[in-house]
């Protein structure tokens, strides 16, 4: 197995995991404003408890979206830096992907709903189900309404989605499941032995929504510009 250092920082919580072999070892820090500044120091800790230096790991995977525009960005930028500094391919991993893996491992959960808060009312969410312990997507993640969650079946439902849109999950599900750098790692090793790697410069944030933010400005043009658009 290859030693895969992974990080996370996608949602409210910032995760490093280095993956060795069969063991995972890993470092979590709660607080979204603190995420660039813990990222690389947990990263240190971990390389210093396996007593190892970067140049020893075989890839380094981070969480490249949905999620927070500025957490995915952080995944991204410190992925590429350790990449291209240890000269080590990177290896992108979907957010939902590991919600998924997470749920499935902690819970049991063969068929899997992961539905993440994506804020501005919206959420990201995608179905899977597992083959040989990793996760197939059922239905690819994308944003929406979180009324217009439609799972295919019964499902096991994750993710804070749920409890940030409870009316509209009224079964519930293990909203505690988030995204997490254990199964980034995880997955990253069966990409990484299937050659699914990218280099630094190609590493990339996956955006499911094109723009993050309207300005007020550009609310009032927006709201402006409806009325016309419905006379053309």
């Amino acid at each position: 197995m290859p030693n895969i250092l992974a990080i996370e920082t996608s949602s409210e919580t910032a995760s490093c995991a280095l993956l060795r072999g069969d063991a995972v070892i890993s470092r979590l820090s709660s607080g979204v404003r603190t995420h660039s500044q813990a990222v690389l120091p947990m990263i240190q800790e971990l390389l210093a408890e396996a007593g190892i230096a970067l140049q020893d790991c075989d890839a380094v995977a981070y969480g490249s979206g949905p999620g927070s525009f500025t957490g995915v960005r952080t995944a991204c930028g410190v992925a590429q830096g350790l990449a291209f500094g240890g000269k080590l391919p990177a290896v992108p991993v979907v957010t939902l992907d590991a919600m998924a893996l997470a749920c499935h491992q902690q819970h049991g959960a063969a068929e899997v709903l992961v539905v993440l808060d994506a804020r501005m009312g919206e959420v990201y969410w995608a179905q899977y189900r597992f083959e040989n312990g990793m996760p197939v997507a059922v239905l690819p993640p994308v944003l929406s309404a979180p009324a217009d969650v439609q799972p295919q079946g019964a499902p096991v439902a994750c993710g804070n989605g749920l409890s940030a849109y409870a009316e509209a999950f009224p079964a519930g599900g293990f909203a505690e499941v988030m995204p997490h750098a254990e199964q980034i790692a995880q997955l990253a090793a069966v990409a990484f032995a299937a050659g699914r790697t990218v280099t630094a410069a190609e590493a990339q944030p996956l955006y499911l929504r094109n723009k993050v933010a309207y300005t007020q400005a550009e609310r009032r043009d927006m709201a402006a510009a409806k009325p016309a658009e419905g006379g053309a």
